[in-house]
């Protein structure tokens, strides 16, 4: 897999019914190694380990609806109190994060209304925070800490 801009973390990884599996931590379950699974799989360790994030409140594939479809939020992060307070979408590192990714982002936001997005492909990471009291949205230099939240 490509080098990323994350911190590298070890992954176990399987060979299964000649397809590649990475065991996801938080789904407690091997899924296909996919080039966006690898980004995600990073992305979560680089959450927990250099952010601080609590490994009970990652959710991974979350499911909603956006306009009457089921859609899947790659993660979202919530508070102590349940809350959502990070939507993360995800991309493989061959994609380039384009206005297209922050729109979907924002799409899957109108269900969550979390305060913070992230746009990644494990090479560029984009983080905004949003006021919702003003309507805005400011881009951050890099990804809050949990404890900042």
């Amino acid at each position: 897999m490509q080098k990323l801009n994350l911190p590298e973390a070890e992954l176990k990884i399987i060979k299964e019914a000649d397809k590649q599996k990475v065991f996801d931590i938080i789904r407690k379950k091997y899924v296909v190694l996919t080039p966006e699974e690898y980004v995600r799989q990073q992305f979560i360790r680089y959450l927990i380990n250099e952010k601080k994030y609590p490994k009970g409140l990652i959710s991974v594939e979350k499911q909603l609806k956006v306009y009457d479809t089921e859609k899947r939020a790659d993660i979202v992060l919530f508070n102590t109190s349940a809350k959502p307070v990070v939507i993360a979408e995800l991309k493989a590192p061959s994609v380039n994060i384009t206005q297209k990714a922050f729109d979907q982002a924002a799409r899957y936001n109108m269900n969550f209304k979390a305060d913070y997005l992230i746009v990644t492909n494990g090479l560029k990471h984009y983080c905004c925070k949003l006021d919702y009291e003003n309507n805005t949205y400011s881009f951050l230099k890099e990804i809050p800490n949990y404890e900042n939240l």
